[in-house]
């Protein structure tokens, strides 16, 4: 009974010791180029989309006007388009993070829905509200108001519906165009 006791201490004190040397000695991979670790989507997963339901904001606009779709395309190409692309031309810069930035204007595979038109709006409001830690997500709350966030987030909730044309010429700008009509705070 001793020894199956001392083997539980010693386990308990050894996993931890050697997890924390793992990341002492820069085992862990950290760098955009590495594969990504055992499990790690759901280890991230998980979480985010249990805090995303239990936060999720309703819209009070059912369906957006053109105003705001025209609101939602101009915030979405100065603050956007650089990592998610545009319609037509996707981002360079969201290729080459990881995970890999979506491109909100292209269709998937599985569903043929494009980009994020298959989730409510609320989880793309709470998304740019509050960004997403570990994928270059920035947080919007406080840079963008609470209106313009719904106006993106409506804008994206209609990517697979016809837009206002005004909407769609303001989308197929070319995104590393679109940051430098974003002013210096973005560079």
């Amino acid at each position: 009974m001793g020894r199956v006791l001392l083997g539980v201490l010693l386990g308990i004190l050894l996993v931890p010791v050697a997890v924390l040397g793992w990341l002492r000695f820069g085992n862990v991979p950290v760098a955009v180029a590495d594969p990504p670790f055992f499990q790690e989507r759901l280890l991230t997963g998980i979480p985010l989309n249990a805090r995303i339901n239990r936060e999720l904001v309703k819209s009070s606009v059912n369906q957006p006007d053109e105003g705001g779709l025209v609101a939602g395309a101009r915030i979405y190409g100065e603050n956007c388009a650089v990592c998610h692309g545009s319609q037509g031309k996707p981002s360079v810069v969201g290729r080459h993070m990881f995970p890999a930035a979506p491109p909100l204007w292209e269709k998937h595979h599985h569903n043929g829905s494009i980009g994020v038109s298959d989730d409510p709006p609320g989880e793309t409001y709470w998304k740019v509200t509050n960004g997403i830690r570990l994928t270059g997500m920035p947080a919007y709350k406080g840079v963008l108001t609470d209106t313009e966030i719904w106006q993106v987030s409506l804008l994206l909730a209609n990517a697979d519906k016809p837009l206002p044309p005004a909407a769609v010429e303001i989308l197929r700008i070319d995104p590393s165009a679109a940051m430098m009509m974003a002013g210096p705070e973005m560079k």
